[in-house]
């Protein structure tokens, strides 16, 4: 039995009907390299059992502390069945990416089941009409909730349950499972109040490590030393969200992409933030919506440490930047959008990402489950100021390809929550020499998907001049006079 930390819990109480807090992602798999050409069913649940040591979170279940007077538990399941999570869908012909897109959609407007491990996997057959994907291909679906897993951890945890040859290797250190003895109500409160007791102590020695830095940072802001987080404009994406999900994703060239943020000095994250800037400056002009002052974007940032073994949980921070939507011309909005995201790292690395993230542990459960319900039935989200406009989360893949079951991962692209105050999520990650951005929103608020798919790409080719500017027209020859 495991508690949960303080940030987790926070993706837990936060969750409403409306807005499930699973994040996924949407992988798509050549079945001609397999034996045979084939992938079973069966054999992709035999898979999942014979490594599910890999991924703790496949077997734990969530136990809630009465009154939710302390953060809840990950228990080990003794009804742990990878039938029930793990579920077959054939699309109809023609099979095409619209198809596909309707039905990720579909399956991420479901909250998870609390009852069971807080995850699914859905087998999707019949891909047989989708550009720049071979016929006969399925996809992989997954929706793992937030509280147990996080964008960096999930993607290790994916290349590990994979392969890197078409050849099913056997995987060593399957532990014997045992499930864990479920606790009684009795066994969690004696635990919280023994937690209460301590936690004004830790509260102490946290405020004596943290304050000194707090302070330095508050300093430097005022002085204008460093940038506080800017003004935050109100937008369609920013109200109370519909039960709803709408799915789409493009594709660009990474090379492409590394070209741009070489011409002007700027990072491939930045690139990733123009190019959803400029489809969203043209999105909301198209509706005639688009605000005067830039729009801003949350940023997470991984803070693990990179020698730690990403096993699951959330181990993340988030920054805020100005995406400069108020910007006409590309070039000019990437190179401001660069600048401001250094010095919302600089803000981000003043007051520390792991005294923020462990900030997260000393909030009251109950006051926290109980502000979360009445700003969602009141529909808060619909009066307050919004704290950003849209999440962008990047978050790098495998440079080789990868196999599961013997199939040969194609192309894919992540999924992510949509929640009240913030209805759009892109989900990027990079897989063999290409970038992917999955954008995830709100049926209500984006009604026309495709669209917005289709100006991710206009944006990204106003781009394309950044490296190969246009030629200036040859000179004329002046021509020769004759002899008089």
């Amino acid at each position: 039995m495991q508690q949960i930390s303080g940030l987790d819990a926070a993706f837990l109480f936060t969750e409403t009907p409306n807005a499930p807090m699973h994040i996924g992602s949407v992988g798509i798999f050549d079945p001609s390299t397999a034996p045979d050409g084939i992938v079973r069913f069966k054999r992709i649940i035999q898979t999942v059992l014979e490594r599910a040591h890999l991924a703790p979170y496949l077997r734990q279940r969530l136990v809630e502390v009465p009154f939710n007077a302390d953060f809840p538990y990950w228990v080990r399941d003794q009804s742990f069945d990878p039938e029930f999570h793990i579920r077959h869908i054939a699309l109809p012909k023609p099979g095409d990416w619209r198809q596909l897109c309707i039905q990720v959609a579909r399956l991420q407007s479901r909250a998870l089941d609390r009852s069971r491990p807080l995850w699914e996997l859905y087998v999707i057959e019949g891909l047989d009409n989708v550009k720049g994907i071979p016929p006969g291909c399925f996809a992989f679906v997954t929706k793992l909730h937030h509280a147990a897993i996080d964008g960096v951890s999930s993607q290790a945890i994916a290349t590990a349950m994979c392969d890197a040859t078409p050849e099913i290797r056997k995987v060593e250190g399957a532990e014997d499972w045992k499930a864990d003895k479920p606790p009684t109500p009795h066994e969690l409160t004696a635990k919280a109040i023994e937690h209460g007791l301590t936690r004004p102590l830790r509260y102490l020695e946290y405020l004596q490590k943290s304050v000194p830095t707090w302070t330095k940072a508050i300093e430097a802001a005022v002085s204008g030393a460093l940038t506080p987080p800017p003004e935050v404009p109100r937008t369609r994406f920013n109200g109370v969200v519909s039960p709803n999900r709408v799915f789409e994703g493009v594709t660009f060239s990474l090379e492409d992409i590394k070209q741009i943020k070489n011409a002007v000095g700027a990072t491939v994250n930045d690139v990733v933030l123009a190019i959803c800037a400029g489809a969203l400056r043209k999105y909301l002009l198209e509706n005639d919506e688009l605000p005067d002052i830039s729009l801003v974007s949350m940023c997470p940032i991984n803070v693990r440490d990179a020698n730690s073994t990403a096993s699951g949980g959330n181990e993340v921070v988030s920054m805020s930047v100005p995406l400069h939507t108020n910007i006409e011309d590309a070039r000019e909005r990437l190179q401001a959008i660069g600048k401001s995201s250094r010095s919302a790292k600089e803000y981000t690395n003043a007051i520390g990402a792991r005294s923020m993230v462990e900030m997260a542990e000393f909030v009251p459960m109950e006051l926290g489950v109980m502000g979360a319900r009445v700003a969602a039935e009141q529909g808060l989200a619909n009066f307050k100021t919004p704290s950003f406009n849209t999440v962008i989360t990047n978050v790098p893949g495998s440079p080789v390809p990868f196999y599961s079951n013997g199939a040969k991962h194609v192309r894919g692209w992540g999924t992510g929550p949509c929640i009240d105050g913030n209805g759009l999520f892109h989900s990027v990650g990079s897989y063999c020499g290409e970038l992917n951005i999955g954008v995830t929103c709100c049926r209500a608020m984006m009604p026309d998907p495709s669209r917005y798919a289709e100006l991710l790409e206009e944006s990204f080719a106003e781009l394309l001049p950044i490296v190969a500017p246009p030629k200036a027209p040859p000179k004329r020859k002046a021509k020769r006079k004759g002899p008089a």
